[in-house]
């Protein structure tokens, strides 16, 4: 970018389990690019909370905005999306519910040999992944201590969330992309892809793990920028 006119709004929205701060990498390389980006810190206590906190977000940016959601953040972009600022969707290895959906109706029925995710009961309503397990099943091609501390600082995730069905799938009426992890442990990448083809996006296979958005940062911002360039 050689002018000061921005490239437009990006709204990034982190799934359960994590906080915004993992987004850093993709912030970097939209900002270098010219975007203005915004983080939105959705407290994973509810479906809907999280679409009050995003929107709250996209009420602040001046004009159109791109709304990427990694994870369960697909739930509450699919929803949020509705928000007229919003232009177009990036799913990045996340859910995609359609209407009446929740993420709890996604995962009921996982495939045969399909990894499963070391999620431990709920805790006073609220779910947290077995830390001994968790670097293998979220973070496998970071870093080992940086796994290890995401798995420290997780951010519980309330059960609430899980269960909050989608209105208005905003899938339906806005273009969308897809991101694939294809080492995926979470989120098993067939089940990404099958969302991916039911909402009609535009995809793309990246190697790496669930934590890809924070692995290959520069994978997911080009994404995000042919969203952006609709």
């Amino acid at each position: 970018m050689n002018d000061n006119t921005p490239r437009g709004n990006v709204v990034l929205v982190h799934g359960g389990f994590v906080d915004g701060s993992g987004w850093q990498g993709v912030h970097e390389a939209l900002k270098a690019d010219g975007y203005q980006v915004a983080i939105v810190q959705n407290p994973t206590l509810s479906l809907v909370g999280d679409v009050v906190a995003t929107h709250q977000v996209i009420d602040a940016l001046p004009g159109p905005v791109t709304l990427v959601g990694h994870s369960y953040g697909g739930a509450v972009i699919t929803e949020a999306g509705n928000h007229p600022k919003v232009t177009s969707l990036v799913y990045i290895a996340a859910f995609a519910p359609d209407k009446s959906e929740s993420v709890n109706t996604l995962i009921a029925d996982p495939p045969p040999g399909a990894p499963v995710p070391p999620i431990l009961p709920p805790d006073q309503g609220f779910l947290f992944l077995d830390r001994e397990k968790f670097a293998d099943s979220f973070a496998g091609d970071l870093p080992r201590a940086q796994a290890e501390f995401m798995a420290d600082s997780q951010v519980p995730w309330g059960v609430d969330a899980l269960s909050g069905t989608v209105s208005q799938p905003a899938w339906r009426t806005k273009p969308s992309w897809y991101l694939v992890a294809k080492d995926d442990r979470m989120i098993p990448p067939p089940a990404q892809l099958a969302m991916a083809e039911r909402i009609g996006a535009r995809t793309v296979e990246v190697p790496g793990s669930h934590s890809v958005y924070v692995s290959r940062p520069d994978a997911v911002a080009d994404l995000i920028r042919q969203a952006a360039r609709g």
